[in-house]
């Protein structure tokens, strides 16, 4: 876990001290687009979800609950089924 641990940092390290090799004008560019991809992001996330709960057709299926005990007693019945099934000649 501390090799991990250490790399992580080590990389982090790395990528700081590039970081702060840049130029400002460079840096502030670089900021200026990582937020803008981040805000196109969040607005595309948000029409989507206003677009999908919009819509009138979206319905939620309502059904009875399987549990693993259920399908481990239809899947015995299919075996049982296939089992007892004569074989034609």
């Amino acid at each position: 876990m501390k090799k991990i641990r250490d790399k992580i940092e080590h990389h982090i390290w790395c990528a700081d001290r590039k970081w702060k090799a840049l130029p400002e004008k460079r840096q502030r560019y670089f900021t200026k687009l990582f937020f803008t991809g981040y805000a196109v992001l969040t607005l595309l996330v948000l029409v989507s979800v206003v677009i999908s709960t919009g819509n009138k057709t979206n319905t939620m299926l309502i059904d009875h609950i399987r549990t693993i005990s259920d399908r481990s007693s239809v899947e015995k019945v299919a075996n049982d089924n296939h089992t007892n099934v004569p074989l034609k000649k």
